[in-house]
């Protein structure tokens, strides 16, 4: 099967062709570095990863740009309020200044770098900071402003959307829907309600610029880097779906504009992650970090595994159970690539073709992750043809299982009177009887079987 994607522009599920041939060209929306990013946020990130990686497995060489966005971003999608990382510095009591800035910035910024890692995420070739690109946002606002699409008011500078037909219709928007009051708040000297800021003026923290002191807007940030490095035309685009309009039909307007060409060719995004069927996100303070995870004792890796049991485009209801279970799941990948230590074992030609098939459906990780199970339930595969299937799969799942640890034990493989104490300990655990949970732990480590507790079950290893 070609490799098939559902493109926001068009809403209906697409073959891919790149550009070039053999080669793509990916920019991925990245973080505002004004705190740590929740685990909804790294949804997206785990996404582009899978994304990225199944392109590799299918050959392609890639070009992958990530923006970190360090100023710019405010309040509301009226480009109205105040900067985020501006109110970061006020929460931190820091000095208004652009050194402090950049160095909130960058304190959170190498956090979400450390996250990435943690969850096995390849790096983008390039990070580019919003706070380092001045001088190319300030030359787009000028072009576009010599072609008659950007207008100053007393506030700063703006986006004529009536000078561009086809501004909503890229991401299928209905402009009907945004009357002054309805989605964005009233400012009187704009010719329009849905104009946008490409350059705000500001009394603190700013850049020179032909307009006055201030710094670019935010749907300008990203128009202007994903051009400097993937050019006037590239193939991807990706990004949370809140970020389908304004933000993404704001950065088409300037860069189609200016351009006349196709910005993007296929445009990506990922559904929320959802908590007691609310969106997670900071504004509602209903979220959870990779930090609040590693201290219940769970990896970071069981989260991504949860974050492949659904499919992008579907919404992904967190619970402290669900990762649990997905922590078992990914203890059980590992014991099977742990059970068979050779390198003699073949890939599993039916296997890798039903696998590819998945991913190659709109990145379907649920299919894909049922086509590795049924692969390990095989009897008629031997242990090092399963674990080599398993690690070709992994090229793409990304769950490390190549340096999964040897000596993680399921509950099922251990000896029957190391299970029954394991399970006699988990009932008084239940029971608060604390004392007789710590004895029966001395006689399991007594027996050279380590043991670990997390919130989705005790892990058993040998000593």
């Amino acid at each position: 099967m070609p490799l098939r994607l559902h493109n926001t522009l068009t809403g209906t599920l697409e073959r891919f062709e790149p550009l070039q041939s053999g080669a793509v060209r990916m920019y991925n929306c990245g973080p505002t570095v004004y705190d740590f990013v929740h685990i909804g946020n790294l949804r997206s990130y785990v996404f582009v990863d899978t994304l990225r990686r199944t392109f590799e497995y299918e050959g392609f060489q890639v070009k992958q740009v990530m923006n970190i966005t360090d100023i710019g971003h405010l309040q509301s999608d009226a480009d109205e309020g105040e900067d985020k990382m501006v109110l970061a510095l006020r929460r931190q009591g820091y000095e208004e200044t652009l050194e402090n800035l950049y160095a909130v910035g960058t304190t959170y910024a190498d956090a979400f770098k450390q996250d990435l890692l943690k969850l096995n995420v390849e790096m983008a070739e390039t990070l580019p900071r919003a706070s380092e690109h001045i001088p190319e946002q300030i030359a787009l606002i000028e072009a576009l402003e010599k072609q008659g699409y950007a207008y100053r008011i007393s506030n700063g500078v703006y986006f004529d959307t009536a000078k561009l037909p086809t501004y909503g219709k890229r991401m299928r928007h209905a402009l009907s829907g945004d009357e002054a009051g309805a989605r964005v708040e009233t400012n009187l000297e704009k010719h329009n309600q849905r104009d946008f800021a490409l350059w705000k003026l500001g009394d603190t923290i700013g850049w020179e610029s032909p307009w006055g002191k201030g710094f670019p807007g935010w749907h300008t940030e990203c128009a202007a880097m994903s051009m400097k490095y993937l050019g006037e035309s590239f193939d991807i685009h990706t990004g949370g779906e809140d970020l389908k309009f304004p933000h993404h039909e704001n950065e088409i307007a300037q860069a189609e504009a200016l351009t006349r060409k196709t910005f993007a060719r296929y445009f990506l995004h990922n559904a929320f992650v959802t908590i007691a069927n609310e969106r997670m996100a900071k504004s509602k303070q209903n979220f959870f970090t990779l930090r609040d995870i590693e201290t219940k004792g769970i990896s970071p890796l069981a989260l991504r595994y949860l974050f492949l049991t659904s499919h992008y485009r579907s919404p992904l209801h967190f619970t402290w159970e669900a990762l649990a279970g997905a922590q078992t799941a990914l203890n059980r990948l590992e014991h099977t690539i742990a059970s068979s230590t050779t390198d003699t074992g073949k890939i599993s030609t039916i296997y890798r073709t039903d696998f590819l098939n998945a991913l190659e459906d709109d990145l379907n990780t649920p299919q894909a992750l049922a086509v590795a199970w049924n692969m390990i339930k095989d009897d008629s595969l031997s242990p090092p043809d399963k674990r080599a299937t398993l690690l070709d799969m992994d090229r793409v799942l990304g769950l490390d299982l190549e340096h999964a640890k040897s000596n993680t034990i399921l509950l099922s493989d251990l000896p029957e009177r190391v299970r029954n104490l394991v399970e006699e300990r988990e009932t008084a655990r239940a029971n608060k009887d604390w004392a007789k949970a710590d004895a029966l732990r001395e006689k399991i480590i007594g027996m050279e079987f380590e043991i670990e507790d997390t919130d989705a079950g005790p892990r058993l290893g040998k000593r």
